[in-house]
Parts: C-alpha cells; structure tokens; sequence
C-alpha cells in the first residue's frame, strides 16, 4: 500500500458525504498524533495536497471544527458525526484524510502507525516534527 493512489474514493458513515482523493504519496505516510483533539478523534490519516480531495456530495453537510490557533479545520459530517478530513496546521497546503472513510480501506490495515508529537506542536516549539512514538496493531487470529 504504497504507491501513488489518484481517485480513491470514500465518504462519512451516514453516506451524506462523499468524496474522491488522491494521495501523492498512497499510504506510506500514514500517521496519527497525540494532540488533545487527535488523541480523543483517534484517527489514522493519510496526506494529500489541499486539492486532491475533491467533495462529490453533501458539502453542505461538513461541518469545521477548529481550536487552540485555528489554523487547522477539522472536517466532519453533521449527520454522523464522523470526521472525514482535515486541513493541517504543520503544513496548511495539505489535508489529511481519514482511511477509515476510504472505501475498501481500514486503520488495521497498518501494523505499524507513528504517532506524531503534537503535544509539543512544531509551530509552538520551533523544532522539526518529532514522533512521540508507534501504535501497533497485532490481529488476534496472527497470534
């Protein structure tokens, strides 16, 4: 699961909203953080430009969440209340998408996730990102 994906398409878990993105890298860079929003959310995302992902319907129904510096919004659906995507604060001309709304995809997928440290946020400390650590997946049926 590593090569370019174009035209991945996926949606909320109502159905209200769906979508169609391309990742510039495909899955190699799947992360989660330990932010206070992320650690709650517990989302594994995958990166993509802030125009490769393209709402197909229900625009109408995401709804923005933002908080600390407001730089990043966080996508969700009003109706679900699952959260599809979001517009990052490291690096505002990216979005990060959720691989648990990708249609055929799921966070278990990944043995090995990096958790980023965004407790110690670069844009508040001024040094490189840093990963606070790994999330494991071990299927109980690989035991």
């Amino acid at each position: 699961m590593t090569d370019i994906i174009k035209n991945q398409a996926g949606g909320c878990h109502c159905g209200a909203v769906r979508f169609e993105v391309s990742l510039s890298d495909g899955f190699k860079l799947v992360r989660r953080c330990n932010c206070s929003y992320c650690r709650m959310r517990g989302s594994v995302v995958a990166m993509t430009a802030l125009d490769g992902i393209k709402i197909l319907q229900g625009e109408n129904m995401l709804t923005t969440y933002r908080f600390n510096t407001g730089t990043a919004q966080h996508f969700f659906c009003s109706r679900c209340g699952i959260h599809t995507h979001h517009q990052r604060r490291s690096d505002p001309n990216r979005h990060a998408v959720n691989v648990a709304c990708l249609d055929g995809v799921s966070p278990f997928d990944f043995p090995e996730v990096p958790v980023t440290d965004g407790i110690n946020h670069p844009n508040d400390t001024g040094m490189l990102p840093q990963i606070a650590g790994t999330l494991r997946f071990e299927s109980a049926s690989e035991r």
